[in-house]
């Protein structure tokens, strides 16, 4: 069984991903790096093993896309932690109705959203709008991006 269709790999590997690739280091730099940023008022991000497998794997990438997806348009999305930064505040009210940490993979549509993975492994999206779930999983959350597949939206009490 693959981890993702004919259609999601070829995508994926254009952009530069190949299977098996890790870059612990990388994703150790970025852990080390965004945990030790602390906002005014000393909120931080939270590395967690599932964060930590998911940027060795595809961190760094960038996949450009646009036009009509499955259910939502297809837009480009780069996985590095370092573009979403300044979003503690934002991904601490998520983590606080999801009751988990939160720690930002990268940004969509050149920032108009955050991407972020909590300490289950499930990936949201954070825009102006809402919160989404993209997948439970890195690699459901890939399918969703690359396929233009519609989130799941995140409700105030932190339920999907």
């Amino acid at each position: 069984m693959t981890r993702f269709t004919d259609q999601v790999e070829t995508v994926l590997r254009a952009s530069g991903w190949a299977p098996g690739h890790r870059d612990v280091q990388r994703a150790r730099h970025w852990g080390l790096t965004l945990s030790a940023w602390a906002s005014p008022a000393g909120h931080q991000h939270t590395f967690s093993p599932k964060a930590s497998v998911a940027l060795a794997e595809f961190g760094g990438l960038t996949v450009h896309q646009d036009g009509p997806g499955v259910d939502v348009a297809r837009t480009t999305f780069t996985l590095d932690p370092e573009l979403a930064l300044p979003t503690w505040l934002t991904l601490r009210g998520l983590g606080a109705a999801l009751n988990v940490g939160l720690f930002p993979l990268g940004v969509e549509d050149d920032g108009v959203s955050t991407l972020a993975i909590d300490t289950t492994g499930r990936v949201f999206a954070l825009d102006h709008t809402a919160e989404w779930l993209l997948g439970r999983t890195i690699e459901e959350a890939l399918t969703t991006l690359v396929l233009g597949r519609a989130p799941r939206r995140v409700h105030a009490d932190g339920t999907v």
